[in-house]
């Protein structure tokens, strides 16, 4: 062993040195089967072998050795049985009878790491075991002789058995690690980055020069799997690198299959990173090479298309399609994760939300309230009415019976608030948000949870007063109906246009108001009275129930009528589709209810100059209805 040591050190120290070997001194060559004595080289070079690991010889030395070891008979028996070994006590076993060197060592404890995980046993009794200690000791006296992809694996393992990170045995390998980043394969790189990315986070010192290394060689990036692990799992901690990775990721995008498809959009997701055209050429190669899709694949594409807010109709469309066929055995939580990214994407399938809602009906007993909330809020968000709109509220209502007070405050606020928009909500559910004590819990809070919880309040106020007669209260107290002034909000173009358009048809600032806000809790982009022959009275001199305090008090004239202009500036949505959205469906339905005739302004290119009178809402079959692309 002493004769085969003095061997390697002659060729680490002259192999960097030396191309042939006629450039070296006829008195250091070794012939071949001699043994080298320990007084043919000076003491010099072996200082340079223990002080320094980082020097180039390194990688060619790796492939020596295996060469060497490949042809070592015993090497590579003792290689198979750590390979083959079933148990903690085989390993150990095979460093009791053999004399290992440093990389058997390391190859012993990945593997204890591997079948520790395999089979879930106690790290901590391998970890007090005396051989363990002794395999520990081992690799620590001559790590630097371990090999680059041992010693990555080495790390891993150390990490993932528990051993203590102050441990000096624990640091050498990390400081060796550290010292190696330069020589190891960007493919090494990768699967340290992705293990210390979960195993460690941000904080880790090493991980992050991990990181610089990957964002310096970059363009050695190839490869499908290497692009999703990384945007995956390392993508968050570096913003460079993740640039650097939606770079390669469009120029892989043909060759993704739909799981890395749907890493990727995961990870940009997670991210909140709309990276636009990756997520377009993504959806082309998704319509035009993947016919089925899994259905892990279609909830995660739905679920990240819709966090963030990515219009392609024809995907949803797709997804939509082949949802259908898997909502009966779909658990509740996927149905109502499913159903929630729909609603918030703003895309209607009749076909899946009307399966969606038999789902409901044929497994009421496995849904829980919360589960029942989440589909009503959806239905609520795109104003869906089941075909079997009486079975179906019929059952909510009976679910719903008794479980009021156990909801949380804001779950119940956009419960009653959507059960309002599809009016359903009967008196109980009035009685229990409108009740003094519910609403004192955020009168004076001025978060924007507690003012948007609010403003739904004033929502839930208005439908009980205009469209539920038979509704005695209570009812909000005046002072939460005075208006809410949103900080900061600027003037839209359309809103501009609005007031420019108006100007010239009112003659007078006197003959319209702008920008009102009403005791509903609803926005008016402007209003005006008209006379019987539809010409500009003074608005200012008559009584204005729909605000808290009216500057004039006269009634309106025999034939005369209030105009309010309701601004629509959806931009996926054109005005044919709106009733679509039930929040604007329920404020056009309040402001009708208060006396106006409600007129829509577009901010589609089509309609953008036209002034809409308000008809019969028309549910698109399918879809958000033009312009939801």
């Amino acid at each position: 062993m002493a004769a085969r040591l003095v061997q390697r050190c002659c060729w680490r120290h002259f192999g960097t040195f030396v191309s042939t070997p006629s450039a070296v001194p006829a008195s250091l060559l070794v012939p071949a089967g001699k043994v080298v004595v320990a007084r043919a080289l000076p003491q010099a070079p072996f200082t340079l072998f223990h002080t320094s690991s980082t020097s180039s010889w390194a990688d060619g030395f790796s492939v020596k050795e295996e060469m060497e070891d490949s042809r070592n008979p015993e090497h590579k028996v003792i290689g198979e049985l750590i390979e083959t070994a079933t148990s903690p006590q085989e390993l150990f076993q095979l460093s009791e009878l053999h004399d290992l060197n440093s990389n058997q060592a390391s190859l012993i404890i990945t593997q204890l790491s591997r079948l520790a995980a395999e089979k879930k046993l106690e790290t901590e009794s391998l970890l007090q075991d005396e051989r363990f200690q002794h395999l520990i000791s081992i690799t620590d006296s001559q790590i630097s002789q371990v090999w680059n992809n041992t010693v990555v694996n080495l790390l891993k393992s150390l990490y993932s058995l528990g051993v203590d990170s102050n441990r000096r045995e624990m640091q050498s390998v990390e400081q060796e690690v550290l010292w190696r980043l330069r020589r190891l394969t960007f493919r090494q790189l990768t699967s340290l980055a992705e293990f210390l990315a979960i195993k460690q986070g941000k904080e880790s010192k090493l991980l992050s020069e991990v990181i610089k290394k990957l964002e310096l060689r970059w363009t050695e990036l190839e490869g499908t799997r290497t692009v999703v692990a990384l945007m995956a799992k390392v993508g968050h901690i570096s913003p460079a690198l993740m640039d650097r990775l939606e770079d390669k990721a469009l120029e892989l995008a043909e060759q993704f299959n739909p799981d890395d498809i749907r890493k990727i959009t995961l990870a940009l997701a997670y991210q909140n990173r709309r990276c636009v055209p990756l997520l377009r050429a993504l959806s082309y190669h998704l319509i035009q090479k993947h016919p089925e899709l899994s259905l892990n694949v279609l909830m995660d594409l739905i679920f990240a298309y819709g966090k963030l807010n990515f219009h392609q109709p024809q995907v949803f469309q797709k997804i939509a399609t082949d949802l259908h066929p898997h909502v009966s055995t779909m658990t509740p939580v996927e149905v109502t994760r499913c159903i929630r990214s729909f609603a918030l994407l703003k895309w209607l399938s009749l076909p899946l939300f009307e399966a969606i809602a038999q789902y409901a009906l044929d497994n009421t007993k496995q849904l829980s309230v919360t589960h029942l909330c989440s589909i009503i809020l959806s239905f609520a968000r795109l104003n869906f009415q089941p075909s079997g709109n009486e079975d179906f509220f019929n059952m909510v209502h009976e679910e719903l019976q008794g479980q009021l007070d156990n909801l949380e405050p804001h779950l119940l606020t956009d419960l009653v608030w959507s059960l309002c928009v599809l009016q359903q909500a009967k008196a109980p559910y009035l009685q229990r948000v409108l009740a003094p004590d519910f609403h004192a819990q955020i009168q004076g809070d001025q978060s924007l949870k507690a003012q948007s919880l609010q403003l739904k309040l004033k929502h839930i106020n208005a439908a009980a007063k205009l469209e539920s007669p038979d509704y005695r209260g209570p009812f909000l107290p005046a002072e939460m109906l005075s208006s809410m002034e949103p900080a900061g909000e600027k003037i839209t173009l359309l809103q501009s246009s609005l007031r420019e358009a108006l100007a010239g048809v009112l003659g007078s600032q006197d003959n319209g108001r702008f920008d009102v806000r009403t005791i509903y809790g609803w926005h008016i982009d402007a209003e005006m009275v008209v006379n019987r022959e539809n010409k500009p009275l003074p608005v200012k001199d008559f009584a204005a129930p729909h605000l808290l305090r009216s500057e004039g008090t006269k009634p309106l004239p025999p034939g005369a009528r209030r105009v309010a202009f309701l601004r629509w500036e959806f931009p996926y949505f054109s005005n044919r589709s709106k009733d679509l959205l039930g929040r604007y469906v329920m404020a056009r339905r309040h402001i009708q209810a208060a006396g106006f005739l409600v007129v829509d302004v577009s901010s589609c290119e089509e309609e953008r100059a036209a002034v809409i009178p308000s008809g019969p809402p028309v549910r698109q079959p399918e879809g958000g209805g033009e312009g939801t692309g």
